[in-house]
């Protein structure tokens, strides 16, 4: 066997991006309807997936969950997510994992760590971090 053929294939920039929005969904370790709406809906409608393979979805979270049931899983995810997802691309990761937090009218406990996790590891500066959480809470506002 060649030695490219052992090497496995690395994860897209959309890869990063689903599987960060799918992380958000399952850190409550429940998988809520409206979160997995947000995903679909963002997958289908921002420019960012246009030529995104909607068949990679479902192995991106087969991927997460996988993660999430090892010891050290969030820092393999977000190792995989440093190694293969633009910095230019940190905002807009930020901002979907906001937008999927919120997406179900309410924020868990384990929601807002891992947000507060996503900030540190990607380096999101604070203002920039506060104005895209006031804008997710803006769009997911209920009467």
């Amino acid at each position: 066997m060649t030695e490219t053929a052992e090497v496995s294939h690395p994860l897209s920039p959309q890869d990063c991006l689903v599987a960060l929005m799918i992380a958000v969904s399952a850190s409550d370790e429940e998988l809520r309807t409206a979160e997995l709406v947000k995903i679909q809906n963002a997958v289908n409608h921002l420019p960012v997936f246009a030529n995104y393979d909607i068949d990679r979805m479902n192995i991106m979270g087969k991927t997460v969950m996988d993660l999430f049931g090892e010891e050290d899983g969030l820092d393999a995810l977000f190792g995989l997510i440093r190694d293969n997802l633009p910095e230019k691309l940190f905002e807009t990761a930020y901002a979907l994992a906001c937008d999927v937090a919120a997406a179900d009218g309410t924020l868990q406990e384990t929601e807002l760590r891992l947000l507060e996790e996503i900030r540190y590891e990607l380096n999101i500066d604070r203002l920039h971090a506060a104005a895209i959480e006031r804008g997710a809470r803006a769009r997911h506002i209920s009467l």
